[in-house]
């Protein structure tokens, strides 16, 4: 049965490409939908992994390809085909940064546990498959119209989420749901991207159906409530407040307001509604717990001073535990600095935070050119904003100012933006915001030569 899926999967790949392709040139719905897929599948992670290690505690367990990939290469192929009418850029503004952060963490990989450097090279292939992605989502996005398109699509990824969620919540019974994700901090880190943008979109945007719209919306906040993940309610609440900011700096109007009030009943309604959960959450989270958190970031601070180039690549949870001395230290701070036992083999997992787990895997230099890289997209986003003000697409901008704020913040409690669903996401809308600068620039570019046509 093992085999078969490989049959199938190089089946899809010789025959499944070349016909996608094909029928995409031919139908602009079949492209439509293949592109959709290329977000779907970042949500419903179908995937065939060589030489998996599925118990292992690592960002990456084997070197996956899935559905997201084959929509990719589909995508890919069209972009070739028009790259007379719309030029390829091979080096997108802001990935650059990319490179040198992939750079030194192949360079980590010498500092490898013996018997598990695979376990970094998963990683690098999953990084690769990254870099594509962005290339080919950049490349792509040519038009303001393709971003009305994307928020259609984002709306029925939404609502499938929903429905999946209510399903785990209402029958069978889960009191924190994940939805279709690995774990329910995943599902929060990517609806408060997305929901972020619904949330703009509705504020922002001409001529919507609002209450399509707000009914999105209010199904998204829903999903993160039923996560019950303490930091993520915080955090989307944040991004909300920060969308609906910049959106009321944009400029006031009746509409806005009328939103605004919809949004603060239902949100009370809500909140009031699932009040005792919430409440049973904050109170029974284990003391140990957050201990844990603290003694793994210990633990990794001490990684990346240890070893200048980190400890090796997706090797953080190999080297938290015995025989190295790191796991030891968290069992000291957990237990009153109690020497461990002898036998001591507690497995610890891996540190609550994206930032130290990259600077104990891959250096405090790397950690720098993580956070530059992520800044870049941030305050190009930003220039986005100001540059649109005449734009009815500056709703994306400002969508994403909220959304990647929070999402940023959470990142030092959470390692989510390392789980391929979430780095998916991130690099496609760090692709957006590239493409909209690109986009902007070639519309003033033409702007000035129909000026100059005229004098």
């Amino acid at each position: 049965m093992s085999s078969l899926k490989y049959v199938i999967f190089f089946l899809t790949l010789v025959i499944g490409v070349p016909f996608g392709t094909k029928m995409a040139k031919k139908n602009p719905k079949v492209e439509d939908i293949v592109f959709f897929f290329m977000m779907f599948f970042t949500v419903v992670t179908i995937t065939i992994n060589f030489v998996s290690r599925e118990h292992f505690r690592g960002t990456s367990r084997g070197f996956e390809i899935g559905l997201v990939d084959i929509a990719m290469l589909i995508i890919l192929q069209l972009i070739k085909d028009r790259k007379h009418h719309f030029p390829t850029v091979k080096l997108p503004p802001g990935l650059w940064l990319y490179i040198v952060f992939f750079f030194f963490c192949w360079i980590s990989i010498v500092n490898s546990a013996p018997g598990y450097v695979v376990n970094s090279y998963f990683e690098i292939w999953k990084m690769i498959r990254m870099y594509i992605y962005f290339w080919v989502v950049y490349n792509y996005i040519n038009s303001w119209e393709k971003f009305d398109k994307i928020m259609k699509f984002i709306a029925i990824i939404i609502i499938y989420i929903t429905f999946t969620v209510l399903k785990q919540k209402y029958m069978e019974g889960r009191f924190q749901c994940p939805g279709p994700f690995p774990h329910q901090n995943s599902l929060v880190m990517y609806l408060i991207v997305f929901n972020s943008l619904v949330f703009s979109y509705l504020l922002n945007r001409k001529g919507v159906k609002l209450w399509f719209w707000l009914t999105v919306y209010g199904m998204g906040a829903i999903c993160i409530i039923s996560t019950l993940s303490r930091a993520g309610m915080v955090f989307f609440v944040l991004a909300s407040i920060t969308v609906w900011f910049f959106s009321f700096i944009a400029g006031f109007s009746a509409k806005k307001i009328g939103i605004t009030f919809i949004l603060v009943v239902c949100a009370t309604i809500g909140i009031l509604q699932a009040m005792d959960s919430i409440i049973e959450r904050f109170e029974t989270a284990p003391e140990e717990s957050g201990l844990t958190r603290i003694a793994l970031a210990r633990a990794a601070v001490a990684m990346a001073n240890d070893k200048t180039f980190g400890i090796g690549l997706n090797n953080f949870g190999v080297k938290i535990n015995p025989p190295y001395s790191y796991g030891a230290d968290v069992y000291a701070f957990i237990h009153n600095d109690r020497t461990p036992p002898p036998d001591y083999e507690e497995k610890n997992g891996l540190v609550e935070t994206a930032y130290l787990s990259i600077a104990a895997e891959t250096g405090w230099h790397n950690l720098g050119v993580y956070l530059l890289f992520l800044l870049t997209f941030f305050f190009m986003n930003f220039k986005n904003y100001i540059k649109l003000k005449k734009s009815e697409y500056r709703f994306f901008a400002t969508g994403l100012i909220g959304g990647l704020f929070a999402i940023y913040l959470e990142s030092t409690l959470e390692w989510v933006l390392r789980q391929t669903n979430n780095f998916y996401q991130l690099m496609f809308v760090f692709a957006l915001i590239g493409a909209m600068t690109k986009i902007y620039k070639r519309d003033k570019l033409e702007s000035r030569r129909v000026i100059n046509a005229t004098e």
